[in-house]
């Protein structure tokens, strides 16, 4: 986590651009200067890049992972809970998990880098295989801050693909780490990273029959968690903002049902407005100015939307039904939402203004928990179908349907900010059983097991951080 706001300052990074050995990859331009500023606090950022022929096809099934070596990064007077092996183990983990990428085992380099200005020796690079090379230093500035640079290099082709200078205060470390990991996984798949995030997710600890829920919020990697509830109001569905600094959920904080928002930093919370019945399943627009949710009056729910400014709440739905888990499209024209009116739970999808509605699933089994990607191509869903509970794609007209994984109870599927992957979380059977978070990405060939200290349910996956 972030610990007050740093200055952002344009630094030069020392490093020279090689252009290309292979012209087909060269843009007109034969060098393509950029400076590219982090939205994160407290990290500045130079980049310098060129075109290579070291690419990754995120869009093939069962992708072969690159290998990469990443050595430990060069140590300069850095203080030993921040040092250069931690930074480099992160980048390592990061990579390894997105399934792209086969980090090499350190044991088998046969270059030791000890001048990150210093052009490697390709030959002894290529000789283990490797196919890209990160190295880095990271240094203790004399104000204290920590600088860290990185340079990646092709060593197929031979060029420097992009060199970051990064600068922050020695407990943001893990943020520089995840920032380097993003930077390589853009510069060799095209597509922009999803590690340095955040997750919300509903902590379970307890007997079964009597779980204590707590609102909880840590990095994508896991660390650094933190209750933002203490347990004795129950709650659900935890929800980001586009900014990732607020979240919206339903809560039992005043006896009944409610939709909330709370500020991830100052742990303000307020109720998100006063309905008759119980206010559930809430999401943020696009802009982040309404919320999108279920309103239960009687035996149904309808889904309404409130502005936050002005306070007026619309009726989108009419039906004696359920409709329920509304979420606005990425352009915010449109909201895909779960209802039983056809007789059991399909997906359907509206005009944000509630015409125009149609049905998109049609395949056997029930649907639920629709959620649209961030790219705006596909919907994530749950599907039930002959006792099996399964995480699946289809695109947003319900053509294409795709199963990516299935289990005892899986459910809740939240986007990554790229669109690549899912994170859902699955329930075990049994008195000791309990919901466990999983990832899986678009190929469905890299399903991970997301380690939390407790039960864990309900993931929401944040917006890249600012």
């Amino acid at each position: 986590m972030l610990g007050g706001r740093l200055s952002l300052t344009s630094i030069r990074a020392p490093c020279s651009v090689v252009s290309c050995d292979s012209q087909q990859f060269i843009k007109p331009a034969l060098m393509l200067l950029a400076v590219l500023w982090t939205a994160c606090v407290g990290l500045s950022i130079i980049v310098v890049s060129a075109q290579a022929a070291i690419e990754i096809d995120v869009t093939q099934g069962n992708i072969r992972p690159r290998l990469i070596a990443i050595p430990q990064f060069i140590d300069i007077t850095v203080d030993e809970k921040t040092n250069s092996a931690n930074i480099a183990k992160v980048v390592s983990e990061n990579l390894a998990r997105s399934g792209l990428f086969q980090p090499l085992d350190p044991r088998s380099f046969i270059e030791s880098i000890h001048d990150i200005n210093q052009r490697p020796d390709f030959s002894s690079w290529r000789i283990i295989n490797a196919e890209a090379l990160v190295v880095g230093q990271v240094t203790q500035q004399n104000d204290g801050r920590l600088r860290a640079d990185f340079r990646l290099w092709d060593t197929v082709a031979g060029t420097q693909l992009t060199g970051v200078q990064f600068f922050s205060s020695p407990e943001n470390w893990r943020r520089i780490a995840h920032q380097i990991s993003d930077t390589i996984y853009e510069r060799l798949t095209g597509e922009r990273g999803y590690f340095d995030t955040r997750i919300v997710f509903i902590e379970e600890t307890g007997p079964k029959e009597n779980r204590v829920k707590r609102l909880t919020i840590m990095d994508q990697d896991t660390h650094n968690p933190r209750h933002l509830t203490d347990g004795k109001s129950l709650v659900l569905t935890p929800r980001f903002s586009q900014t990732g600094q607020e979240i919206t959920y339903m809560s039992y904080a005043d006896g009944r049902p409610r939709v909330y928002l709370r500020n991830i930093d100052t742990g303000q919370q307020e109720m998100v407005g006063e309905f008759p019945g119980m206010s559930f399943a809430p999401r943020f627009s696009p802009n982040g100015k309404e919320i999108v949710m279920s309103v239960q009056r009687g035996s149904n729910s309808n889904i309404y939307v409130r502005d936050l400014r002005s306070r007026r709440t619309k009726r989108l739905t009419n039906s004696p039904s359920i409709d329920t888990a509304p979420c606005f499209s990425p352009n915010g024209r449109e909201i895909v939402f779960e209802s039983d009116r056809g007789g059991r739970k399909q997906i359907y999808v509206m005009d944000a203004n509630g015409l125009n509605v149609r049905r998109i699933s049609f395949g056997n089994g029930s649907y639920s928990t629709p959620v649209w990607s961030p790219r705006g191509d596909l919907i994530a869903f749950t599907k039930q179908y002959k006792g099996r509970f399964m995480i699946g794609v289809m695109r947003t007209d319900g053509s294409a349907e795709r199963i990516l994984t299935e289990g005892f109870h899986n459910e809740g599927p939240t986007w990554a900010p790229n669109g690549r992957v899912l994170m859902f979380f699955r329930e075990a059977p049994g008195v000791q059983g309990g919901p466990t978070l999983y990832t899986v990405d678009l190929t469905g060939y890299n399903e991970r097991h997301v380690k939390t200290p407790d039960f864990a349910s309900d993931p929401a996956w944040s917006p890249l951080m600012n």
